[in-house]
């Protein structure tokens, strides 16, 4: 895998030690020469569309904002956009030259929702949060909270003062995210596990007995289902592969139902997912009756 495409899986923003994992330290430094990412934090990496679109805004007079602002602010991202989100004033005139390439945005900001060229952090949640596919506004969320960039009751609270279009979405953003997601690729199968009736799912869950405890992406206690987001970087060695097939193993002897989905089908086939978590539902409901 290159290095841009694990940056795009990732969600556009990466650990130096998550790109070694899924390529070479030699291929993650010959990308940072190369202007191919750049360097957000110590040991921290982003896509460099973030820089492309501070030039836009800057360009077009404008504020970086939605996707490109939450990459800004080193969230990762379910889709990375392929051009920078700018927004400007409602009354702004662009003619077309200047806004090709750019995903043009209106509203009037108000000073304290701008931080030099880019919205600030309040309002870059608050226009994901309204604005995006809810998959994608929760994984900006859950990001947010990750990074501590934000905390759950500020997010409620956030949602709570909008009014309007998208709204209603925001508020359920605000109500599902949580600082547990470990990347957007389980934001995304939280996200389509919570349309399907007949399941409550949890993140990153603790399941224990006598032999020992372990971690679970997405779990319903009650209902004893367990979900995984699998990743290939995380088994990439033979023995995170043994590993796991002995713990799922141990699970289903433990009574557990197990439901494993790759992130290409959580990112390109969702129907696939929800249609095979509407059946597990539609069968743990024919053994209840």
């Amino acid at each position: 895998m290159s290095v841009i495409a694990a940056m795009y899986r990732s969600g556009g923003v990466a650990t130096r030690k998550a790109l070694v994992e899924e390529t070479s330290r030699r291929e993650v430094d010959a990308a940072l020469r190369a202007g191919e990412i750049v360097r957000e934090a110590h040991g921290r990496y982003a896509l460099h569309i973030a820089d492309e679109g501070a030039r836009a805004a800057s360009r077009l007079s404008g504020t970086l904002s939605h996707r490109t602002a939450a990459l800004f602010w080193g969230w990762e991202l379910k889709t990375v956009p392929a051009e920078p989100d700018v927004t400007v004033p409602h009354n702004r005139e662009v003619d077309e030259p200047r806004r090709k390439g750019v995903a043009l945005h209106r509203a009037d900001l108000r000073p304290d929702e701008v931080e030099g060229r880019v919205t600030s952090r309040a309002r870059t949640l608050v226009d994901c949060m309204r604005n995006l596919p809810f998959d994608e506004a929760l994984a900006v969320a859950d990001s947010a909270l990750r990074r501590r960039s934000t905390s759950e009751r500020r997010l409620v609270e956030l949602a709570a003062s909008l009014r309007g279009p998208g709204s209603r979405q925001a508020r359920r953003v605000a109500q599902h995210a949580t600082h547990l997601a470990a990347n957007p690729f389980e934001s995304v199968l939280r996200a389509i596990a919570l349309d399907v009736v007949g399941l409550d799912l949890e993140a990153q869950v603790v399941i224990a007995d006598a032999s020992g405890r372990g971690r679970a992406d997405l779990v319903d206690r009650a209902r004893r289902v367990v979900v995984e987001a699998e990743s290939f970087s995380f088994h990439a060695r033979r023995g995170d592969l043994r590993r796991d097939c002995r713990r799922y193993t141990k699970l289903v002897l433990l009574g557990w139902r197990v439901l494993r989905f790759a992130w290409e089908d959580v990112m390109q086939h969702p129907d696939y997912v929800r249609e095979s978590l509407e059946s597990l539902a539609g069968l743990l409901a024919a053994e209840a009756s």
